[in-house]
């Protein structure tokens, strides 16, 4: 692979700091909010990469109003191109990934992102669904790179957001909420192309996201009697 690139938040803070405060204002208007359970865990400094499941177009703008952090969001590549809300992961200068393909460049961008010492958050299914698929092993490959530790996101509530206030919706809906897991990380892999060992990280990391889900949000990873802890190391 290529030198990875050198990533400055400073080069972003300004125009992230104004998008942040209108995004604050979006949630509020557009999303009943429920809890944000542990988002206190998330730790105030130093790489991270999260991930959640992956409902509604609106969990990466819930998740950053949530983390008092910068956080750099992944998502596909056309995002960009999103009628008017398109503008913001633009101006964010989120991660773009083209599906379908091992995207060297996205690769290289959320390597230079954890490097720096700043939060990545990603969606391993790589696509919105109600519940879990079995996961790509991107973030498996991205931890092993980096040292960097994880912490899950259980998303629900958030289909059929956003809505207008006084909205069936929002008046008979559940509230949208988010559920912030235990902090850890995979212990050393000698050969992060490991790919039999990527692929048994992935889904002990998925198996640790689900266990926070209801379990009509568990999908391929509803049997938690399938679930071990060989490649984990916790934190807290």
């Amino acid at each position: 692979m290529t030198e990875t690139p050198v990533y400055v938040h400073a080069e972003h803070e300004r125009i992230r700091r104004i998008l942040r405060f209108w995004i604050k204002v979006a949630a509020s208007l557009l999303v009943k909010m429920g809890p944000f359970e542990g988002a206190e865990r998330v730790p105030a400094e130093g790489p991270l990469l999260l991930y959640s499941n992956h409902i509604s177009m609106i969990d990466p703008i819930l998740i950053i109003h949530a983390v008092k952090r910068n956080l750099v969001p992944l998502a596909k590549i056309e995002a960009y191109d999103y009628p008017i809300i398109g503008v913001f992961p633009r101006l964010w200068r989120v991660i773009t990934v083209q599906r379908g393909e091992v995207d060297r460049r996205a690769l290289q961008a959320c390597l230079a992102v954890l490097r720096a010492g700043e939060i990545l958050w990603m969606a391993p299914e790589g696509t919105r669904r109600p519940a879990l698929l079995e996961a790509k092993d991107g973030m498996a490959y991205l931890a092993a790179r980096t040292g960097a530790p994880l912490m899950p996101v259980a998303v629900d509530g958030t289909r059929g957001f956003p809505a207008l206030p006084f909205s069936r919706r929002w008046r008979e809906g559940p509230p949208a909420t988010l559920k912030f897991g235990r902090l850890f990380r995979f212990k050393p892999l000698q050969n992060p192309r490991d790919r039999a060992m990527l692929a048994k990280m992935t889904r002990e990391a998925m198996y640790i996201l689900s266990a926070l889900l209801p379990p009509e949000r568990r999908g391929a990873f509803a049997d938690l009697s399938q679930a071990t802890e060989d490649t984990i190391e916790w934190l807290d």
